[in-house]
């Protein structure tokens, strides 16, 4: 009985993807009334059931080293427009052998502003081995790791690598997630072959299928027609049923 409701909200979340793409209001998609409206997401592995998650800010492992406001359940949410074009590049990577495995996806902005707040505590260095050894942490802003505003509160921003469904395991991408330094950089030099060609293949199936990149994270990507370009949204991360 429960798989089968599952499986009913799962269509369910699949057609309301395509209704919402193939009827736009007025010929163009339709802003959130506010920050808090939710109804233009859907949770990610409704729509990309294979999709791996690793929710590292409900989680303690990440650079602050505590759970971050506004993660209140172990969930990734994304608009609906991103969740369809993850579910295309899933569908491309599946043959290969592989899965996407999801980092962080939309991020509430108290969970920004929670950011903020730990870079300006400068004596909180409990992870700095871990995530930036290279960097001192009064250096974070001015570097640009931290920031008052971030693509990820829009909705379409996701962070994510390939995961090997044979070998049970992450992808070598060469360098770890949410590591402040040169390392994270897509196009960083001292690479292996081997790096080179699984960060070529995570970039290549994302942009095809209608995202874009950054030059500073090579796990980092938005949706080109993002629906929401200019909203800033404030909902906790939890499950929307």
């Amino acid at each position: 009985m429960v798989h089968t409701v599952m499986k009913v909200k799962y269509v369910l979340a699949l057609c309301a993807v395509v209704f919402t793409l193939h009827f736009p209001v007025g010929g163009r998609m339709v802003a959130a009334m506010s920050a808090t409206d939710s109804s233009g997401f859907v949770v990610l592995t409704d729509v990309v059931p294979d999709a791996i998650m690793e929710a590292r800010y409900y989680n303690l492992y990440n650079f602050i080293g505590d759970r971050v406001r506004g993660y209140e359940e172990p969930v990734a949410l994304v608009t609906r427009e991103a969740a369809m074009a993850l579910f295309e590049v899933n569908q491309e990577l599946l043959p290969l052998g592989y899965t996407l495995k999801v980092f962080d996806a939309y991020r509430p902005q108290m969970a920004v502003d929670h950011f903020v707040e730990w870079a300006k505590d400068l004596d909180d260095t409990r992870m700095q081995s871990y995530f930036y050894p290279e960097e001192r942490k009064a250096n974070l802003f001015a570097r640009g790791y931290i920031a008052s505003r971030s693509g990820h509160s829009r909705g379409s921003t996701i962070d994510l690598t390939l995961y090997d469904l044979r070998n049970q395991c992450d992808v070598d991408m060469g360098g770890t997630f949410d590591y402040f330094g040169f390392r994270s950089h897509p196009d960083f030099p001292n690479l292996t072959e081997e790096h080179k060609r699984n960060r070529q293949l995570l970039r290549s199936v994302m942009y095809k299928h209608g995202f874009h990149g950054i030059d500073t994270e090579w796990w980092h990507f938005t949706l080109n027609n993002e629906p929401y370009p200019h909203q800033y949204f404030n909902f906790p991360v939890k499950w929307l049923y």
